[in-house]
Order: C-alpha cells, then structure tokens, then sequence
C-alpha cells in the first residue's frame, strides 16, 4: 500500500479554532474565485486548488443543476431562447447521492422523489421518479453496477430499489423493518450496505439479496458505528465506512475485519465535524466530505492531511452543506474541455451540494503541463 502521493500536495494549515478555520475558508475561496477583470495569462480566469502560487491539482471544470447546464447552446444563445438565466429551472432541489456513467451524471433528489439524469453524451436532462412497486419516496444514495444497474437507497421505503440500464423497475432488496440503508458499495457479487437501523454494515448477495454476513454495532470504540453513512472501496478491494457520529472514517477488510480509524472530531486538518461522503482514488488518496466545514479534505493513505477545495457561497466552485463525493476515471473525455490550456486531467472529482446554486459541482485532478 502507498503512504504518500506521487505528486507533491501542499499540507492544510492547522487551525486551532472556529474562526481561524471560517477565516482560512475565506481566503481559499477568494483566492480561488475567478478573474474579474482581464486575465494576465492563459490560465488567470480559471480556478485552481490550492490556489496561486502553489502548483495547481484541482481545477473547477463546471456545475450542474438546471437543463441549461448540459446545453451545447452559447451563453447568447441561452438567453436568446430562455430570456436570461432568471429563467433556468434547477432540476434537483435537495440532492444527496450521485453517480455518472456512460457520460451522464446521475442525482439523487431526496426532496423530488427520484433522480436526474444530466447526460453530457446525448445533450439532455431527465428526471426519473419510478412507479408502482419502484416508486421512490426518499431516495439518497445511487450506484451504478458496470452493466447499468442501478441501486438506491430509500431510506423512508427503508429498502434498496434496483433498476436496468434504462430505468426499468427490477426488484426491492430488503424489507421494511429489516434496515435503513443509506449507500451500497459493489465488490464482484457483493453489496455492502450501510445501516443505520442497526449501526452496522450488511453484506448482502447481489442478485437473491440475501444477507451473507454484518459487521459493526452501535459504539464508539474501534470497529463500531455511529450513524455509518457512506461508503467506497479502495483499490485493494478494502472498505472505507464514513462514522458520522463518531467524526471518522472507518477501515475494514472487504470481509468486515476492522483495519484502523482515521480522523476524530476536532477543527484541525485530518479532522472531523461532520464527515459525510468518502471516495479513494488509484493512489489511495482519500477525499472526505464535511457537511459543516462545507469543504473535502484530501489525506494520504496514513490519514495526514495535504490539501482541501470548496467553500461556502455561490461563486464557481463553491459547495453547500455538501454529501457525497465521487471520483472517475471512466468519463474525463466529457470535460477536458472545460480545463484550462495545459492542465490535463487524470480524473474527476464530483460533489454533490443540498444548497446553493451549485448542485453538483466538478473538479478535476491533474497537472499543469511544464
């Protein structure tokens, strides 16, 4: 296993209390927003993390949230046909969980009862609510299987809906009273699911449903949760469980033997107020979302902080009251485009925000050529 990334990341600042992280915030965001006037170079009118004069890793590429957002159409032309962005319909009004695949972004509304569909290949937008026996009623988390399955958590139906490739209604996984599911990780024929009924991870057949065995119980000690939420899996196949009420992240085996912990509550960088959304990217480093610092903290394998992106407010790149956090590698062909003149990207990073005009929100990981 890696402990240090392959390109250098500069380290958070620690912050020993609430204003001087407010403050810290700040000054990342102003840093990062874009030029208002004429830029002086090339790439002065994007926005960088960590921002000028450190060598820049993230890069802003675009937000979704209305119809016009997957728009080919110029900005003129937009307010042509539309009569200004006053006028633009967000499609999702409280999300929470999120995917992409084949090109499109998928979001789950918690608020709407469905999720939207913003596909960047076809140049459109849906939104899929579902039916009879499929219908959702408080749906938060989506995954997406690489045949096209779909997987949402509905945590007021308390079962996992499934869905084909084309929105197709399958079959519930669960029963009511049996779990509260919040996320599903796929590993082969295995669905890990968090619980936060019972505090616990299940791990149930992919295909019957079945349960194959749990791990975790309410607690606060190593191997127990607290409001478990979301999940990942790294590269070597272990899982990493967000412990939201215990401010931490949890590492396990993929057959649920507890590794270590990593983060505790605290205003410091490495950690906790209010961990939400995880992912892991190829070289094991880990992006943690936190709903109340409203920023992701990206940390080396050993949990040591190097850097974070986001902020509140409504300027490019900003997130609000963020949940989940994706990475991609599958898709970046989508939004090159979108990078500034040399920065190449490796993978995307999307974040999905309850508030704000940035509903979801893409970044890209990368560098700057020479």
């Amino acid at each position: 296993m890696k402990t240090d990334c392959t390109q250098p990341i500069p380290r958070l600042p620690y912050l020993g209390n609430i204003a001087a992280l407010l403050t810290a915030l700040a000054i990342l965001a102003g840093c990062a927003s874009p030029a208002t006037s004429e830029p002086t170079d090339a790439v002065a009118q994007f926005v960088f993390y960590p921002p000028p004069p450190d060598e820049p890793r993230l890069q802003y590429l675009a937000k979704f949230s209305t119809a016009l957002d997957v728009s080919s159409s110029s900005k003129g032309m937009r307010n042509l046909v539309f009569g200004g962005e006053q006028f633009e319909q967000q499609v999702i009004t409280k999300p929470y969980g999120l995917a992409i695949f084949e090109g499109a972004i998928y979001v789950v509304d918690a608020r709407g009862g469905g999720y939207a569909v913003f596909d960047l290949a076809k140049g459109r937008t849906r939104f899929f609510k579902g039916s009879g026996a499929g219908v959702m009623t408080k749906p938060i988390n989506i995954t997406i299987d690489t045949d096209g399955t779909r997987y949402v958590t509905d945590t007021q139906r308390e079962v996992i809906l499934v869905f084909d490739r084309n929105d197709r209604y399958l079959r519930a996984l669960g029963e009511p009273g049996e779990f509260r599911p919040v996320d599903v990780a796929i590993a082969g024929e295995r669905l890990y699911v968090t619980d936060i009924m019972h505090q616990q991870v299940q791990v149930l057949d992919k295909v019957s449903g079945d349960i194959l065995f749990t791990f975790g119980e309410a607690g606060g000690k190593g191997g127990q949760l607290f409001h478990p939420t979301n999940l990942a899996l790294g590269p070597d196949g272990t899982l990493y469980v967000t412990d939201t009420s215990n401010f931490r992240v949890q590492h396990f085996t993929a057959d649920g033997e507890f590794i270590r912990e990593i983060g505790m509550i605290g205003l410091n960088a490495g950690q906790f107020a209010r961990p939400k959304g995880i992912a892991v990217d190829r070289e094991e480093r880990i992006y943690v979302v936190d709903s109340a610092f409203e920023n992701v903290q990206i940390l080396d394998f050993e949990g040591r902080p190097l850097t974070y992106f986001g902020a509140p407010g409504e300027e490019l790149g900003n997130i609000n009251l963020p949940t989940v956090v994706k990475i991609d590698y599958d898709n970046v062909e989508y939004f090159q485009k979108y990078a500034a003149p040399g920065f190449e990207i490796e993978y995307i990073v999307l974040v999905a925000s309850q508030y704000g005009p940035n509903k979801v929100t893409v970044f890209g990981f990368g560098t700057m050529a020479d």
